[in-house]
């Protein structure tokens, strides 16, 4: 392991709870943060996934909502404080990198979560390392190129990563790619937008790259892990039913359904912060697992009950508009 000094100056970020440092990982330098928790006692730490483009600054308000769980994230190669590689890699490949890092700051054992299509890095890293994983939180996610896709306007939008790089196309198309809290308060995009350190294109290629033809559904039935699926009621770019597909199958896993869009985690940090914390410490309560047939059930009733709602939302929406 090799360490630098942040690029920005020192060690710490600005908030002395977070420590931002560049740490290397098989030869992959990597930008991690660390959010150092005020309990000593307070269980494994927690490995955060980001969104694709996403660096780890834009989930800081949630870290910072966070009152007692250590936790750790590094930008993906190619995006933010992390070099691009030379070559193009698969999600076992980051899963294998978050192992490495977990290994080199001496954790036996984790708490793994996913946001967006972090999600799917977390699903793979908890299949990959079932015995390093504790528990698993997935959100605004879903079970790869199989999901339940999003319109082809919102896709269209998503498909490179110019809303990084021009914060004025980002005020202009937040709202409907990030759906909720985006829409009734402009002022979000500002902040959000502000956080941005640019995710280069070809890194985010890689991205892309990465997610192609992965999927998990052939063995969600397997992940031993207790899991909390969170997802926003109003998503355009994952839409809930993909919750319902993985706490559908998913043997020990338990869904929560959030009033907010895709980007809830910033929107609303110190409730999902709550949640997320509530769920690692046990109180959310054990889900006893199901057999395939009566998850299969719940899964159906589920896809109904969202795709009913769902239509309620639009109409909702176009009430508004007129």
């Amino acid at each position: 392991m090799s360490l630098t000094n942040d690029p920005t100056g020192g060690n710490r970020a600005a908030t002395p709870e977070i420590e931002a440092r560049q740490i290397t990982i098989d030869g992959q330098l990597l930008q991690v943060a660390i959010r150092h928790g005020r309990s000593s006692g307070s269980g494994p730490p927690l490995l955060l996934f980001n969104g694709i483009g996403a660096n780890w600054e834009l989930a800081k308000p949630f870290l910072e909502a966070l009152t007692s769980t250590t936790a750790i994230i590094f930008d993906a190669p190619g995006v933010g404080g992390s070099p691009r590689p030379l070559l193009p890699y698969r999600p076992s490949t980051l899963a294998r990198l978050g192992a490495g890092l977990v290994a080199e700051l001496g954790y036996a054992e984790i708490d793994v979560a996913g946001v967006s299509w972090g999600g799917g890095i977390a699903q793979q890293f908890a299949h990959q390392y079932p015995k390093l994983c504790r528990r698993l939180v997935l959100a605004a996610t879903a079970p790869g190129f199989t999901m339940v896709p999003a319109s082809p306007a919102v896709l269209w939008k998503m498909a490179t990563p110019r809303r990084y790089t021009d914060k004025d196309y980002m005020n202009r198309i937040a709202a409907d790619i990030y759906g909720g809290a985006f829409r009734e308060d402009p002022s979000l995009i500002g902040r959000h937008a502000a956080a941005m350190r640019g995710a280069r294109k070809l890194g985010y290629l890689y991205q892309l790259l990465a997610m192609s033809g992965w999927t998990s559904l052939p063995w969600l039935w397997s992940l031993p892990q207790q899991t909390l699926v969170l997802m926003g009621r109003d998503d355009p770019l994952v839409p809930p039913s993909n919750g319902h597909i993985l706490a559908g199958l998913i043997p020990n896993a338990e869904l929560r359904m959030i009033d907010d869009g895709h980007l809830f985690i910033v929107t609303r940090p110190v409730e999902t912060a709550a949640l997320i914390e509530a769920f690692l410490a046990g109180s959310s309560g054990q889900v006893a697992p199901s057999s395939p047939l009566s998850r299969m059930a719940n899964l159906v009733r589920g896809l109904v009950s969202t795709f009913g709602g769902r239509r309620g939302t639009q109409a909702q929406q176009e009430g508004r508009k007129s």
